[in-house]
Parts: structure tokens; C-alpha cells; sequence
């Protein structure tokens, strides 16, 4: 499985972004989609995530109710759209896609302004 993580960007706080990832390859293979996210000096964590099967969706509590994780399955691209960004949510942000192995893109950065 291939990604393509594309979005990111300068906002200032308060603003949105919304980040995509498109995949291919072995996308019947993908059981769950996510989002993570690694700011400076910190370690990766996991920001939202999607499972193929039935769609059911899942946010660190951090994020939840101002980041919204979707999927457009004709277009194989998972998104994230982030509203009520802070600084905070400054990171480089990944897009992963579970099969039998973990699949990562390339990282999109998001730099939030205060």
C-alpha cells in the first residue's frame, strides 16, 4: 500500500485545514485507516482513525469535536478535516494504513500560529 498525505499548511489559531491521503495499491488489503501526528521532541500519537469495514471512527481526546476523519472509498483518500485549530496542533502529520504490516506516507506539516 502506497500514501499520499497532502494538506498541510500555515493557519493561524482558530482557523481549519484539511488534510487528505490518498492510497493505492493493495487497498482491499486496508482493515484501518489513521491519522498521527509528531510534534517537535514528542513522540508520534495517534489522532483519529477509520476502520474500512463499516466506517466506525475514532478520535484522541485531544482532537475530538474539532477534528473530523471521513472517506470518499470511490477515490481511495481518507481525510481530516481540523477546525478550531491552537497551537497545540502543531505537527507533522502522518497518514498510516493497517493491513498485515503498518503503512506510513510522508508526512504533511501543519503549523499553527498564535
Amino acid at each position: 500500500v502506497q500514501l499520499q498525505a497532502s494538506g498541510g499548511g500555515l493557519v493561524q489559531a482558530g482557523g481549519s485545514l484539511r488534510l487528505s491521503c490518498a492510497a493505492s495499491g493493495s487497498i482491499l488489503s486496508i482493515r484501518v485507516m489513521g491519522w498521527y501526528r509528531q510534534a517537535p521532541g514528542k513522540q508520534r500519537e495517534l489522532v483519529a482513525s477509520i476502520i474500512t469495514d463499516g466506517g466506525s471512527t475514532r478520535y484522541a481526546d485531544s482532537v475530538k469535536g474539532r477534528f473530523t476523519m471521513s472517506r470518499d472509498n470511490a477515490k481511495n483518500t481518507v481525510y481530516l478535516q481540523m477546525n478550531s485549530l491552537k497551537p497545540e496542533d502543531t505537527a507533522v502529520y502522518y497518514c498510516n494504513a493497517a493491513t498485515y504490516t503498518s503503512n506510513w506516507g510522508q508526512g504533511t506539516e501543519v503549523t499553527v500560529s498564535s
